[in-house]
């Protein structure tokens, strides 16, 4: 239930309503109350209880929650309704249509002092932007959004959290983001608020940064849990769909609470659809490990059936990481040309602001294809290229592989000065994986 107006705003309400229908406070009143309750009720002297207001809303006309908090009835609800449309439009890869739906149920819930809406409103404006790439204004959407649900409970703030750390994440701010997602994590677990769609979203959240932070066991771990806590729905977008359809003739039978339930499941279901963005995350993991272990044909499969994933939802900026990892893969199958075609290709998505740690992979890929064909002039600049992008992201592991290749090649190419001052940065950067950039693993749930 919303919270009631003041005494003074709801007794100009009373007043003006009254006004407006020609009826005396004795009118008003009867027969259970007086014409002087309702004086100084009007005059904002008195707090009314709920019986009186329901009394009175009844004899204005109007429904008792307008009256008692100024806002057309089964607003909040409505809202709702049309809040779970704008996340049926994004799960669908319409992002730029459905930031339009939200800006405008932004205004809506502002203009009535709808919190918990404002906030749905803010964090599906930041999925819009994060879907597009325009990380900076997506970070600012979730912050907003966090901060009007100011006190609640973790569960309910995880969802701009997460948006917060991929944010930080696809902007190369790799040790933050894995800050926040861990931190999170440690909490609802050691706090035992194993809430599972909190823990899904967090879970398949932090799979890319531990990976490109070199925390390949912890990733692999957070894989598992992820797919182990994925919710076993056949088709979410049909289900969701039904119960936008029960909700909506539920409010036109005037019964809201089970219309709130009923759109409560739709956009819990819609929310899963858009988890698949990350649960692609899952295949790529599975990919990469199939091709630490010399399975080239099956990581391919896995790697593939991610960037289909990603193309469906219209994910450019995840899309293009995977293609990097794929690129990766065909290279080592022999095909060197398709692989250089679709870095090429994808390059131009990727960015020092966006996407820093699979742009330098797509240099460092280059380079050694450039290699193979006898371009060393080619290949350095690659090399550097990528060299400037990881030193910005943090990503020790890589930074030192790729100091070894660029050291490799200024020696085969009579530099030995050069050479060994890339060597030196590499051995400078060379740790065990996640052990001086990660703090210890976080609590894990009861599965």
């Amino acid at each position: 239930m919303a919270e009631r107006d003041g005494p003074e705003i709801i007794g100009r309400r009373v007043q003006q309503l009254r006004m407006a229908r020609g009826l005396t406070q004795k009118q008003l009143a009867e027969p259970v109350y007086t014409p002087a309750y309702i004086s100084t009720l009007e005059a904002g002297r008195v707090r009314a209880s709920e019986p009186a207001l329901r009394h009175i809303a009844e004899r204005l006309g109007v429904a008792y929650e307008e009256l008692a908090t100024g806002r057309p009835a089964h607003l909040a609800t409505d809202l709702r309704l049309r809040l779970t449309d704008a996340q049926r439009t994004l799960a669908t890869g319409e992002a730029e249509v459905a930031a339009e739906q939200y800006d405008g149920l932004l205004a809506e819930a502002d203009a009535h002092g709808l919190v918990a809406e404002q906030a749905a409103a803010l964090l599906g404006l930041g999925e819009c932007s994060l879907e597009t790439g325009d990380l900076e204004t997506a970070r600012k959407r979730f912050e907003e959004s966090e901060g009007r649900l100011g006190d609640a409970p973790l569960p309910n703030r995880v969802p701009a959290i997460r948006g917060r750390a991929v944010s930080h994440y696809l902007a190369g701010e790799l040790r933050y983001a894995c800050y926040l997602f861990e931190s999170t994590l440690d909490e609802l677990n050691r706090t035992g608020m194993h809430d599972p769609d909190a823990l899904l979203l967090l879970y398949t959240g932090i799979i890319a940064p531990y990976m490109d932070m070199g925390a390949h066991a912890r990733a692999a771990q957070a894989a598992e849990l992820a797919l182990a806590l994925a919710p076993q729905v056949g088709d979410p977008a049909l289900v969701a769909r039904m119960h936008r359809s029960v909700a909506r003739t539920m409010i036109a039978e005037g019964r809201m609470a089970e219309a709130d339930a009923s759109l409560a499941k739709a956009a819990e279901l819609y929310r899963q659809l858009q988890i698949r963005t990350e649960l692609a995350n899952c295949h790529w993991m599975r990919g990469y490990l199939y091709a630490q272990n010399g399975e080239l044909a099956r990581a391919e499969g896995e790697l593939r059936e991610a960037q289909a994933m990603l193309s469906a939802k219209r994910a450019a900026l995840y899309t293009s990481q995977v293609a990097v990892e794929l690129a990766d893969v065909l290279h080592r199958r022999g095909k060197s040309e398709e692989a250089a075609t679709l870095l090429h290709e994808v390059l131009g998505d990727l960015s020092p602001e966006r996407g820093a740690v699979h742009s330098a992979g797509a240099h460092r890929l280059l380079g050694i294809i450039a290699e193979d064909a006898r371009d060393t002039e080619s290949a350095e600049e690659h090399y550097v290229r990528a060299l400037s992008l990881l030193e910005r992201a943090g990503a020790a592991g890589d930074l030192a592989d790729l100091c070894r290749l660029l050291g490799d090649l200024l020696r085969r190419t009579g530099r030995v000065e050069a050479a060994l001052d890339a060597y030196r940065t590499g051995l400078g950067h060379r740790t065990a994986p996640g052990t001086t950039t990660l703090g210890p693993a976080p609590a894990q749930p009861p599965l």
